[in-house]
């Protein structure tokens, strides 16, 4: 390995985390997101493991992915772009077949006239805003929206969606709002699918609507406040670059602020916060070394960053010793919990850098 470190996907967890999701759900659909390049794992791989369980419904955030990645498709599943598309957009996504998540009166208008210009009817959906004020169609617009049949003929509304504000805590009073509200909502589009639930959503105890949006919880990271029930996908493996010994009263990093109190052995591995491994890890974050704890001694540089192995037995320190940052003693909830952060931000961090092994799926 010439890489700082091995980052490892194991697809048949994340399909079985797929199934696991559907299982919750069902009767509804469920789609997968795989914005930010498959949450940093590999959009492409992703995306297609999750087709081959059956996945037809993939979403993404912007455009220029779909771009990217509708072309390494089958054709047997539709991308959606979640926000929607700017200005100038709307030609290039129509002749690529993407479908376009509406979220305001000027976005419709521009797909209503790529429409006309194109003599069909072009596919989209349609984002309502039940309390997150962030992406969808605010009340006053919609009314607006409603009030012009002509506008709504010209698109094909594959769904009305909207999005939880709080999900991942259950207990929320604002969950069961926004799932009313939505309701209410979507019952002026008659006939028409809906979607509403998320990763958190999905283990919400109530109906799950037409379509959930699985995305963390595919990639192993917990859906809510409780117990985690996902499969761990990634495992991230770095070896040691460098062992020294020094003694006490010794700096170490950046700064100097991590100082020895006794005499202590320091490995140094070559992962630093341009490898994704977060810079706030410093002094607080940890590894493991042949399941042994071992703390980050100092701050974490560019490129490396030191580790506290003093407690670690003699044979298990060598330079190429394997060093788990991710793994079965550490999951993404429990690093992001050190960095003061969320597991999306530690997986989407994942650097290029590392040599990334996917580990296949078993067929459907």
């Amino acid at each position: 390995m010439t890489a700082g470190a091995r980052l490892t996907i194991d697809l048949a967890a994340l399909a079985g985390n797929y199934r696991l999701i559907r299982e919750q759900v069902g009767p509804a659909a469920v789609g997968g997101v795989v914005k930010a390049n498959g949450y940093g794992l590999g959009a492409v791989e992703v995306a297609r493991t999750l087709i081959a369980e059956g996945c037809r419904h993939i979403f993404v955030a912007l455009q220029g992915e779909a771009e990217a990645l509708v072309p390494q498709l089958d054709g047997t599943a539709q991308v959606y772009i979640l926000n929607g598309l700017l200005p100038g957009g709307e030609g290039p996504c129509a002749a690529l077949g993407a479908v376009p998540v509406l979220n305001s009166l000027d976005q419709t208008e521009r797909w209503a006239a790529q429409a006309a210009s194109s003599g069909r009817r072009l596919p989209a959906v349609l984002q309502v805003d039940t309390g997150m004020s962030r992406m969808g169609f605010p009340a006053d617009e919609l009314d607006v929206l409603l009030a012009r049949p002509a506008l709504l003929e010209r698109i094909d509304l594959r769904f009305v969606m909207s999005h939880l504000a709080c999900a991942d805590t259950p207990a929320d009073a604002a969950n069961a709002a926004q799932a009313a509200r939505f309701a209410q909502i979507a019952a002026r589009f008659p006939g028409v699918p809906r979607a509403l639930d998320n990763s958190g959503g999905a283990f919400h105890p109530r109906g799950h609507f037409d379509l959930v949006r699985a995305g963390i919880a595919l990639y192993g990271g917990a859906p809510n406040d409780r117990a985690n029930p996902m499969q761990p996908v990634v495992t991230l493996e770095a070896r040691i670059a460098q062992l020294r010994t020094i003694p006490a009263g010794t700096g170490v990093g950046y700064g100097l602020t991590f100082r020895t109190t006794r005499e202590t052995r320091i490995a140094t591995i070559p992962v630093g916060y341009a490898d994704g491994w977060p810079r706030c890890l410093g002094n607080v974050g940890s590894a493991y070394v042949a399941g042994h704890r071992v703390a980050v001694a100092g701050r974490v540089s560019m490129d490396s960053m030191t580790l506290d192995v003093t407690d670690v037995p003699a044979e298990h320190l060598y330079p190429g010793a394997p060093v788990e940052l991710l793994g079965p003693h550490q999951g993404i909830d429990a690093v992001a919990a050190d960095a003061g952060t969320i597991s999306y931000e530690i997986l989407t961090q994942l650097s290029r850098r590392y040599e990334r092994v996917y580990l296949p799926a078993k067929p459907a």
